[in-house]
């Protein structure tokens, strides 16, 4: 299976199918969590394993490889350009401690580059999905980034990943010279939520250092299909990256003044 049209339903059906699951209270367990020894500030929860083997099993009959938060890239026999990207659950503290929202997020990628992005979000249920080629919808309906140009009344949507090196004092000050650019800025706690909100105009900016792949590849390609812009740099770690996505106006770079 690769035409891109079949695979997009496939997967907004998996992640209808898992954002459900996500919603309904009482269907994962919200207990059982810890925080990684690899990583001091990332938590770990059962629920984000049960999610992945459901979205691993949906999308088994693509035979496409995939790389996932949990279990790290994996490859069937063949090859393939493309690959599914996966967070089965981003926003695990939000969902655990009842902070804010959450996300299920699938990317179709060719390489690092989305094709396609799917989220489903919760505790709203809504589903979006877009990419360059296809445009960008929630819910059915087309969305457009917004139209606003100045930064002094934009919005931008941001946050300290993981392996955001806090200690560096350099890369430090370059993210709050980003946060100072813009009139007002929001930490919603999941990077898939944050660039839904660039790609339907709620907020005009999304910019995270250090970000892995999974949390940002599906909400890239809803951004770039409302008709944003995004860029990317290659972070410090595997699979990381500096990732600023934008309505076409209001870039957060530093390069802009």
């Amino acid at each position: 299976m690769d035409d891109i049209d079949d695979l997009l339903d496939r997967v907004k059906q998996v992640v209808r199918d898992a954002t459900g699951e996500l919603c309904d209270a009482g269907r994962l367990p919200t207990a059982d969590y810890g925080f990684s020894t690899e990583h001091p500030r990332e938590m770990k929860a059962a629920a984000d394993r049960e999610l992945e083997e459901r979205i691993l099993h949906g999308l088994a009959p693509t035979a496409l490889p995939v790389l996932s938060e949990e279990r790290g890239e994996s490859t069937p026999s063949g090859e393939s350009a493309l690959r599914f990207v996966v967070d089965p659950l981003d926003g695990t503290v939000n969902f655990i401690r009842s902070l804010g929202p959450s996300a299920v997020s699938i990317a179709l990628c060719r390489g690092s580059r989305p094709v396609f992005g799917v989220i489903g979000m919760c505790p709203g249920r809504e589903l979006a999905w877009g990419g360059r080629d296809i445009g960008a919808f929630v819910d059915g309906r087309p969305v457009r980034v917004s139209r606003e140009s100045d930064r002094e009344r934009a919005v931008l949507c941001t946050g300290f990943p993981t392996r955001f090196r806090v200690g560096d004092d350099a890369r430090s000050q370059r993210f709050a010279r980003t946060l100072n650019r813009f009139g007002k800025v929001r930490m919603l706690g999941s990077a898939a939520v944050s660039l839904v909100q660039v790609a339907r105009g709620a907020a005009e900016a999304y910019s995270e250092k250090d970000i892995m792949l999974w949390d940002v590849a599906a909400g890239i390609a809803i951004v770039e299909g409302a008709g944003g812009s995004v860029r990317m740099a290659s972070g410090s770690q595997c699979d990381s990256f500096d990732v600023e996505a934008w309505n076409g106006h209001t870039d957060p770079g530093e390069h802009e003044q």
